[in-house]
C-alpha cells in the first residue's frame, strides 16, 4: 500500500495538530476531521472537515480514500468506557474498508502498574484498572485485525504528554504558573516520571503513517529521561522566571472532588503512575528510526512560549481536545 495519498488525521487536540505539522513538512496531503469541521488553529494547506464517526457506516464514508488513518480522538475522559470502545471499532471498520493504512495514538495503560520497572514495548499486559482494561482491548483488537491481514496497522504509546495546543497541561500548570496560581499536581513529587512532548508525539505517528518498518507493531513515543515531578516544576520556575506553588493531589482529596466532577473521579485509579516510578523506555524507536527526543528544558521553554497567549487569545485553547496520554 502506498502513503503518498491523503493522509486523515482523526482529532484536532494537540496530537492531531503536531501530527498534521510532521506531515506538511513531508509534503503530505492532510486532511483533519472532527465534530464541528472547524479548527483555528489548524496549520495552513490542512483541509478540516466535519463528521460523526458514531457507527462504522459513518466512518466508512468519512474516511473513504485515504491512504493513512491517523486516530487521535477519545471520547470525555469520564465516558471511557462506554464510548471509546465503539468509536475505535468504528474507525477501524472505515479504515478497513478502505483500505488504509490505520496509525493510532495510545498510553500505556495496558500495561498495567509495572511495580517501578521501566517500560518497553516487550512489556506484558496486566491492565488492571477500568480505563486500563479498555485500553487493553482495543489494542488487542487492533492487532488481531492486523494479523487476520484485514489492514496494516501501527501504534504510538506515549506517557503522559505536555506541550502546545495541549489544553489540559496548558491551562493547569503553564498558566497557572504565569499567573501566579497554584499548579496542581497528582501524587507524588519526588518519584522519576516519564514526561512526552507532544510534538515528538505527533512526528512519531507522522513517520508510523509514512515508513513501512513501522508497521505491525507498537512503540513508544521517543521521550527525554525521567524527571521528578519537582524537577519538571522547576524546569517551568526556569523558564517563566519565578516560584511555581504546586499543590499535589492524593487519592483522599481527588476522591471527594470526584463526587462534584466525573472527571477528577477517574483519576484515583490511575494514581500508581506517580506513586512511584513510572519510567518508559522509547530507545527502540530512535535505534530505528533516528528520531530524538525534544530536551525537556527545550519542550518547557516552547509551551511557556505558548501558554503566554492563552490569557490573550483564549480560542487558542478552545479546541485542545482531551488527550490519548490521560
Amino acid at each position: 500500500m502506498g502513503t503518498n495519498g491523503l493522509h486523515l488525521i482523526i482529532g484536532t487536540g494537540p496530537l492531531g495538530q503536531w501530527t498534521a505539522r510532521a506531515l506538511l513538512e513531508e509534503g503530505r496531503r492532510v486532511r483533519m476531521l472532527n465534530r464541528s469541521g472547524q479548527s483555528s488553529v489548524a496549520p495552513d494547506g490542512v483541509e478540516v472537515v466535519k463528521g460523526d464517526l458514531s457507527t462504522p457506516e459513518h466512518a466508512m464514508t468519512l474516511l473513504h480514500g485515504a491512504t493513512v488513518v491517523y486516530q487521535c480522538a477519545q471520547p470525555p475522559y469520564h465516558r471511557w468506557a462506554a464510548e471509546f470502545p465503539a468509536l475505535q471499532a468504528a474507525i477501524l471498520a472505515g479504515a478497513r474498508a478502505t483500505g488504509a493504512r490505520l496509525v493510532v495514538a495510545e498510553n500505556l495503560y495496558m500495561y498495567g502498574d509495572p511495580q517501578g520497572r521501566p517500560l518497553s514495548e516487550a512489556t506484558p499486559y496486566a491492565a488492571h484498572t477500568r480505563k486500563g482494561r479498555v485500553r487493553q482491548a482495543m489494542t488487542e483488537a487492533l492487532f488481531a485485525a492486523h494479523q487476520r491481514g484485514e489492514l496494516e496497522v501501527a501504534t504510538a504509546r506515549g506517557s503522559d504528554f505536555f506541550g502546545p495546543f495541549d489544553r489540559i497541561s496548558g491551562e493547569q500548570s503553564f498558566l497557572s504558573a504565569l499567573e501566579g496560581k497554584p499548579v496542581n499536581a497528582l501524587g507524588r513529587l519526588d518519584q522519576p516520571h516519564t514526561f512526552t512532548y507532544v510534538a515528538d508525539f505527533g512526528r512519531t505517528l507522522a513517520i508510523l503513517g509514512t515508513d513501512k518498518r513501522g508497521v505491525g507493531r507498537a512503540w513508544h513515543v521517543p521521550s527525554a529521561p525521567p524527571v521528578t515531578q519537582a524537577e519538571f516544576f522547576a524546569l517551568i520556575e526556569a523558564a517563566i522566571g519565578r516560584k511555581v506553588r504546586v499543590r499535589p493531589a492524593g487519592r483522599l482529596l481527588l476522591s471527594m472532588l470526584g463526587l462534584f466532577n466525573p472527571t477528577l473521579a477517574e483519576l484515583p485509579e490511575m494514581l500508581y503512575e506517580f506513586e512511584r516510578p513510572f519510567v518508559m523506555d522509547s530507545s527502540a524507536f530512535t535505534t530505528t528510526f533516528g528520531l530524538q527526543p525534544t530536551s525537556l528544558t527545550e519542550a518547557v521553554a516552547a509551551t511557556v512560549r505558548w501558554a503566554k497567549t492563552l490569557g490573550s487569545h483564549e480560542d487558542a485553547a478552545a479546541h485542545g481536545a482531551p488527550t490519548a496520554s490521560r
